[in-house]
């Protein structure tokens, strides 16, 4: 009986202490209970200083019309390497914004860039280019080729990448980095943000409850850094084999309360 009683109760304690490492482990938990009618917004991200912009502007009617806009730069690739024999090709230029959130566009000139979203600066091109250069509306697209977010700490691929569509959410970003380690806080996810202004703020978001959909640090800004806090277990262990640490303090910590309970129930 005083057998069977141990067992159960070993039992029990093995159940206890694998939920409750894994009530931190799902992201998301409480989406039931979430309202997201404020997410329903979609997000469009605002040209920043040191952003790069790609302007390409087309005019079917009279292409040559709008040729000037379009100026290009030469990029040289080794096509032997042991000759050393370089192939040439082109490219749109980008267009840097400085720090007062000017850029400088061919003809047009100096044109104030900052806080509009890609949509409204191809507005603005093709306004000015409109009735001056072309009768009708010109075709002008915009692509920021610089959008980059960096993602370290605690995740499977720690690095930067870049958000060729300008759009990306913090589980996107993580996804490109392999998602997290076992290691990871997934309550204590650090975001690093500095505004256009120079002023940079830290804040945490707690990946666990669904209604970090509803913060507005859900959608990353162009230079967004992701820093995934490492648990207690592998700050407390960092000095050994993070697999190995785990499994001597879970085995540690059963063989005392079995031994305990052992020389209870006897």
């Amino acid at each position: 009986m005083k057998k069977s009683l141990f067992i159960y109760v070993l039992a029990v304690l093995l159940t206890m202490a694998s939920c409750t490492s894994y009530k931190n482990v799902p992201y998301l938990q409480n989406s039931e209970s979430v309202d997201l009618s404020p997410a329903t917004m979609l997000y469009d991200a605002k040209i920043m200083p040191k952003d790069q912009l790609v302007i390409h502007v087309n005019y079917p009617v009279d292409p040559e019309a709008v040729k000037m806009f379009n100026l290009t730069t030469q990029i040289d690739n080794t096509v032997n390497s042991t000759t050393t024999r370089f192939s040439s090709q082109t490219q749109l230029q980008s267009y840097l914004v400085d720090n007062e959130g000017y850029i400088n566009y061919p003809i047009l000139g100096r044109l104030y860039v900052q806080g509009l979203t890609k949509t409204g600066l191809e507005n603005l091109i093709a306004s000015k280019i409109q009735g001056a250069y072309t009768k009708e509306t010109p075709l002008v697209y915009v692509q920021m080729s610089n959008y980059k977010i960096s993602v370290l700490g605690e995740v499977a691929r720690p690095g930067q990448y870049t958000a060729s569509t300008g759009k990306v959410n913090i589980f996107e970003a993580l996804a490109l980095a392999g998602d997290l380690t076992i290691w990871g806080q997934r309550d204590c996810v650090k975001l690093i943000r500095e505004s256009a202004q120079g002023e940079k703020k830290i804040v945490s978001l707690n990946l666990n409850d669904a209604n970090v959909i509803n913060s507005p640090y859900y959608q990353l800004q162009q230079n967004d850094i992701i820093y995934v806090t490492p648990n207690k277990a592998k700050s407390k262990n960092s000095g050994i084999g993070s697999e190995t640490s785990l499994w001597f303090t879970s085995t540690s910590i059963l063989v005392s309360l079995a031994s305990l309970l052992y020389n209870i129930l006897r």
